[in-house]
């Protein structure tokens, strides 16, 4: 593997150096601010908590449960930098999906907020820290600490991070990630800062917002641990999502570099043809960029109309939660030139495109998008089976996704067959589905993508019932909604008694399948 001969080993060696950046910001919210070195004293004393009472050691899991706050962040670095694995998991899941994630991980420690909290204690014997009491008081109780070592023995490839992906079987997988995955993700933006030095636009008191949740590599590996590096601002929106609240945060504290999830760019350029921008003060605002899910070439030129200046390098890229970071980036320049492509491999990833005999296939040609390289996930926690068969015998990982290549650039074609994305959210409609079977009058069902202005896609869901059934969708509404996490509950449905439609094998054909 090509890798960064001068990079960091683990985790704990990243925080570490963070100490040079002492009185520096380094997580702001509306109500809090916390320099490098109060950030560092407060993992210090969670980390000796976390060791000294509750016996966390290398390999040991610690799950966050919670809403994005500073204290998350705290507790990432304190767990991984005693070579235990931070498990952030999904906070919008329903209470079945938290103890399938629990089950999976077996944490010994769950780090949660108050509407999480009152849905873990019934699926864990592990212990609960509470992020509005708990970590204020053990922060306070052990100012001054020292950061523990690490563990002689911790290497690169070590687990680090479990971070979940929509599962196409119908339950979430944890896609884990080494020390070395994460760390590579952040010398890509080490490298990119040095090419834009190189050129002459030296990075300088940058701020960066983060309203996107920290149980995404977005915000965790991206932009999260990546300032702890390069001594940067994460500027931290809490709460749901408020355009107002946003454009007011980026007034006050001076934010300069945003990446938003196409729906947060669709809320801001809303807001700005309905009542313009002149209210907020938003010339300190340098760099817009869109990510997380595709996004259309009208709303990429509305975002420009809206926000010239931040958005006139505004690029895009192709990735997911098992490939730690971008796997392609396409610059503002080739995304005007063709709104289609993803752009080029990034430094690191290998990427070929493949028929279905795994035979690579020439530029132009449609095949299924195989990745290798040290940013790509070690496994899936607890399923051997998934991992194994995601990945062959050379280390490369078949993501499902279809795409092609284009004079070196890549198109993608569609992501992971019947995949749904709301919101930058990846929803399997296996999951959807698995769970609607659960029903004992639901005879068959399908989930489907529908177009959406906001939000993308939403979903829909036919669902087959007998002839005799009063089944309603307000029924399965309320069905679902201990099942599964709001975002992916059906917001359209059909109750139907006719059979899906179905090919020669017996699978339900979806481009048949209809709301109508």
């Amino acid at each position: 593997m090509d890798v960064f001969v001068n990079r960091q080993r683990t985790l704990g060696e990243l925080l570490r150096g963070s100490a040079a950046f002492s009185d520096r910001d380094y997580l702001v919210t509306e109500s809090s601010r916390l320099t490098f070195a109060q950030h560092l004293d407060a993992v210090a004393a969670v980390s000796v908590t976390l060791r000294d009472d509750y016996g966390v050691r290398k390999g040991d899991r610690v799950a966050i449960c919670a809403a994005n706050s500073p204290e998350w962040i705290v507790a990432f670095w304190a767990i991984t930098s005693l070579g235990a694995v931070a498990v952030g998991m999904n906070s919008q899941w329903a209470r079945q999906e938290i103890a399938h994630g629990l089950e999976l991980t077996s944490p010994r420690v769950v780090i949660a907020d108050a509407p999480r909290r009152e849905l873990i204690h019934a699926a864990t014997q592990s212990g609960v820290l509470s992020i509005e009491d708990d970590l204020p008081s053990i922060i306070s109780r052990n100012a001054g600490v020292p950061l523990p070592d690490e563990p002689a023995d911790l290497g690169e490839d070590d687990p680090a991070v479990i971070l979940f992906t929509s599962g196409t079987s119908g339950r979430a997988k944890g896609a884990t990630h080494s020390h070395r995955n994460v760390i590579g993700a952040v010398w890509l933006h080490l490298l990119n800062d040095a090419i834009a030095a190189e050129m002459g636009a030296v990075p300088s008191e940058r701020r960066w917002l983060l309203a996107t949740p920290l149980f995404h590599i977005a915000a965790l590996h991206n932009l999260a641990v990546v300032r702890a590096v390069t001594g940067d601002t994460a500027v931290m929106h809490t709460g749901r999502f408020d355009i107002d609240g946003v454009l007011r945060l980026i007034e006050r504290e001076r934010v300069t570099n945003w990446g938003a999830v196409p729906t947060m760019a669709a809320r801001l350029v809303e807001h700005a043809e309905r009542h313009g921008l002149d209210a907020y003060d938003l010339s300190s605002l340098r760099s817009l960029t869109l990510n997380a899910a595709p996004s259309s070439a009208s709303l990429k030129e509305r975002v420009r109309s809206a926000l010239p200046i931040a958005s006139q390098n505004m690029g895009t890229s192709y990735g997911m939660t098992e490939s730690s970071t971008a796997a392609t980036l396409a610059s503002g320049e080739e995304v005007r030139a063709n709104p289609e492509t993803v752009g080029r491999p990034i430094p690191l990833t290998q990427l070929v495109v493949r028929d279905q005999r795994g035979l690579q296939v020439p530029d132009g040609v449609e095949g299924e998008i195989w990745l290798r390289g040290p940013l790509i996930m070690i496994g899936y926690w607890g399923d051997p089976d998934a991992t194994a068969g995601s990945f062959d015998e050379d280390g490369w990982f078949r993501t499902g996704d279809l795409g092609s290549f284009h004079d070196g650039r890549l198109q993608i074609a569609s992501r992971r067959s019947d995949l749904i994305l709301r919101g930058g959210e990846n929803i399997y409609p296996a999951e959807i589905e698995s769970a609607l079977e659960e029903h004992p009058k639901v005879r068959e069902c399908v989930a489907i993508g529908l177009p959406h202005p906001e939000w993308g896609q939403e979903v829909g869901a036919v669902v087959v019932v007998a002839s005799d059934s009063d089944l309603s969708p307000e029924n399965l509404r309320h069905f679902l909604s201990d099942r599964l996490a709001r975002y992916k509950v059906p917001t359209r449905w059909h109750v139907t008694t006719e059979v899906l439609p179905r090919n020669a094998t017996g699978k339900v054909v979806r481009r048949l399948v209809s709301l109508d």
